[in-house]
């Protein structure tokens, strides 16, 4: 594993705070981010190759050994920047999608859209398996945008439950978490337990502050699971079908588009945690029948500026990568 400079540790922190960021957002997968800043592949090893064996290398040969040995100082330094960006921006995000739902989702938009590009070009060579995992992978991620939520149950074990299949999408790009908790009914619950562990803290009130670790801590447990077993498959398939798994990855992307897509017809509302009416299912339509302003010209600006972030991010990586 490399060995990052104090300033490169710093830039993973926010890399973690984008990931974080991105994952509050039903549309938006942290693992996507991952990937076009360049650690997801280091990501999914350190995971894979954690195990119970930490615990006796932390004995036998000292802390020091450990944490180098596993790459610890990397996932502490990453996962706290995901921590602090779920706690900062949950509410933030959720505010701006309510509020400036066209140009956040154009945003958005222009992100996945580069991420496309950025990931297709490293499909080499492109063939015929190639190109059936793409459109195979597409129409599922399509697929999954079209399915209609269920209602939010608040039992730990459906929290566990939630954490296992919501951090499997959460690490892959193209398949947000947020949205897996909103089609299986968790993420109200979710978002509300964050936002009840920040109020807990801030006030000091320990019943919202158990209550809220409470939920939280059954969410990570089932999270940690999904993890450990999804961080081998997604190694063993980097190792040996590379290209495959690349073109799935786009294809999951590509699918994703339809759930980023700005312009969006109400086909019915939800409250939120925070008791505000927000959409809850919805179809991507034209912007020209679209039912109010359609702030084209913000919606192609807020686009634009997403798509070439993804291509600074990668100039950077690239220039960070030679020194």
């Amino acid at each position: 594993m490399q060995q990052r400079t104090p300033f490169q540790q710093f830039v993973l922190f926010l890399k973690g705070m984008a990931m974080g960021a991105a994952d509050v957002v039903p549309g938006v997968s942290g693992g996507t981010i991952a990937f076009i800043s360049g650690i997801y592949e280091e990501l999914i090893t350190t995971i894979h190759n954690l195990d119970l064996s930490v615990f006796k290398t932390w004995k036998k040969e000292g802390f020091g050994t450990m944490w180098r040995q596993y790459n610890l100082r990397f996932l502490v330094t990453l996962f706290a920047g995901v921590l602090l960006s779920l706690l900062l921006l949950a509410k933030v995000i959720g505010w701006l999608l309510i509020h400036e739902p066209i140009a956040m989702w154009s945003f958005f938009f222009g992100l996945i859209v580069a991420s496309v590009v950025y990931i297709g070009r490293m499909i080499q060579p492109w063939s015929i398996s190639v190109v059936i995992a793409v459109l195979v992978a597409g129409a599922i991620s399509y697929y999954i945008t079209l399915a209609e939520p269920v209602t939010s149950p608040d039992s730990g074990w459906f929290m566990l439950f939630a954490g296992f299949i919501a951090i499997i999408a959460m690490i892959l790009p193209g398949i947000s978490g947020s949205f897996i908790l909103l089609l299986i009914g968790a993420y109200q619950t979710f978002i509300g337990a964050i936002n009840q562990l920040r109020l807990g803290l801030t006030t000091a009130d320990w019943s919202l502050l158990s209550e809220a670790i409470l939920r939280l801590f059954s969410f990570g447990i089932g999270a940690i699971l999904g993890l450990k077993v999804f961080s081998g498959v997604l190694t063993w398939l980097f190792k040996n079908y590379k290209n495959i798994t690349f073109a799935i990855l786009t294809g999951f992307m590509i699918g994703a588009l339809n759930k980023i897509w700005p312009w969006k017809q109400v086909l019915s509302w939800r409250t939120n945690s925070g008791g505000e009416r927000v959409p809850f299912l919805e179809k991507s339509i034209s912007p020209f029948a679209f039912d109010g302003d359609a702030q084209l010209a913000i919606a192609v600006v807020f686009a634009i500026i997403g798509f070439l972030i993804i291509f600074i991010l990668e100039a950077i990586a690239a220039k960070i990568k030679k020194e």
